[in-house]
């Protein structure tokens, strides 16, 4: 299994497209086919499942991608090591922030890349209001969900996060567990405001069912991390982006409340307004941030 496969998979899985991926690889399209066929005998599975119109991840494919990203940081910081030829990058960086996550989570990793990177240089915005990249003066935003704009550029760090209810363990003890989430109306729920949206109906899925619930309780908050907090003092359930409470939960600050079902999904995604800032060091500190928030 050679490096050059290994990046050609992860580029396409990324892309959505295998002629994109031989593209940013400076490769022709028959060398990234015999890449990604190389790669796939090696392995022994479809990892990619191909049409003339799309390209998605097979199963495997989806299981093998995080290790291939991380074989490939791996490899990569060994051949600099080995040639003593690792790259300086020098880039000032403005970048705005989720409140919860960013700084109960991602201050400290982009602290660890800063320390990596000396002559990297960060300017940090932490808010759950949606920066406009277009008129601030922000490079790169962190943010939850599906851009809006089609035309911003959105890089995933955790296409696979999701929403989890949880509270304290105080406040299961005083006011009883959920058999559903249909219970939720019986209990003290913590709302979260962004812009002139209110998050007061919170969806489920479990199998083939979906179930939406009209939420409501005497906290409400245009800040994650307020939110959070009030789960971990007791104060009622939160609908908490799970990368934002994992370290809660798995301290034992806040427990997860019916687990059978699925929380709505909150994909993270590194967004800039244009392709071309995708520089050498925000790619070395997207890779960063994804191999954080999958180690969480």
């Amino acid at each position: 299994m050679n490096l050059g496969d290994l990046e050609v998979f992860v580029r396409a899985a990324d892309s959505g497209s295998l002629s994109a991926a031989a593209r940013f690889l400076d490769l022709s399209p028959a060398v990234a086919s015999a890449a990604l066929k190389r790669l796939e005998a090696s392995v022994g599975v479809v990892l990619l499942l191909r049409s003339t119109r799309s390209l998605r991840l097979s199963n495997e494919g989806e299981r093998f991608l995080p290790a291939a990203r991380l074989a490939l940081n791996e490899l990569r910081n060994a051949r600099d090591q080995l040639s003593g030829a690792r790259q300086v990058i020098r880039d000032s960086l403005q970048i705005s922030l989720p409140s919860d996550l960013g700084r109960n989570l991602m201050l400290a990793w982009l602290d660890e890349f800063v320390l990596h990177y000396p002559e990297v240089s960060l300017r940090l915005n932490f808010s759950d209001r949606l920066a406009d990249i277009y008129r601030q003066p922000v490079d790169l935003a962190i943010r939850y969900g599906i851009p809006v704009d089609s035309a911003l550029v959105a890089v995933p760090l955790l296409h696979d996060n999701r929403r989890v209810l949880c509270a304290a363990p105080a406040y299961v003890a005083a006011h009883g567990d959920l058999s559903s989430p249909l219970d939720l109306p019986a209990h003290n729920c913590l709302r979260f405001r962004l812009a002139d949206e209110l998050h007061e109906h919170w969806s489920f899925s479990r199998g083939d069912e979906k179930i939406n619930v009209a939420v409501s309780g005497n906290r409400l908050a245009d800040d994650g991390d307020v939110v959070r907090r009030w789960a971990l003092s007791g104060q009622g359930i939160a609908y908490k982006s799970r990368l934002d409470v994992a370290p809660d939960l798995a301290a034992g600050r806040l427990v997860e409340l019916c687990p059978a079902w699925q929380g709505e999904l909150a994909p993270l995604s590194l967004v800039c307004a244009d392709r071309r800032q995708l520089s050498p060091t925000v790619v070395l500190l997207r890779e960063h941030l994804r191999h954080c928030c999958q180690s969480v």
